[in-house]
């Protein structure tokens, strides 16, 4: 159980670096081997130092993020003959996001999808070993009504 919940408390780390911009603390999440695979959402897959710099430069399009991430799903494995190093999770996600240019306004880019998380036990804990992004779905702003000419 207590395994359980240190899982779901970097689950939420992960999704709290991201919505807050916190880089440092996101590649902190990883082990020294970690990758992130965003590539289904038109992103860049490799190690959390570089997909950090692109999440970095990327997320400057939104005034505000709010990752959602549910229906957690966790499979608990082995690795070097030892109960419980590993960890598998498939989580879904809703991800409404507010361009920057629209300040104040409600949230007008959402998307959706799959995580595939796997995560290792280390001697600082739960570490993410990998996280993979499937986007299902996405609802772009709706462009502006034509004005109405009499």
């Amino acid at each position: 159980m207590m395994d359980r919940l240190a899982v779901d408390e970097l689950i939420t780390d992960y999704a709290t670096a991201v919505d807050d911009g916190d880089w440092e603390a996101y590649r902190g999440l990883f082990t020294p081997d970690g990758r992130a695979d965003y590539r289904s959402a038109g992103g860049i897959e490799g190690e959390p130092a570089r997909v950090a710099d692109w999440l970095a430069e990327s997320m400057r399009l939104f005034s505000m993020r709010q990752h959602l991430i549910v229906n957690r799903r966790l499979r608990f494995g082995l690795h070097d003959q030892d109960t419980g190093d590993t960890v598998r999770v498939r989580a879904d996600y809703v991800n409404p996001m507010r361009l920057a240019e629209d300040e104040g306004a409600a949230p007008d880019f959402v998307c959706g999808g799959r995580y595939a998380f796997g995560l290792l036990r280390t001697h600082d804990g739960w570490r993410l070993r990998e996280v993979v992004v499937q986007e299902k779905w996405r609802r772009l702003p709706s462009p502006a009504p034509a004005p109405v000419i009499n």
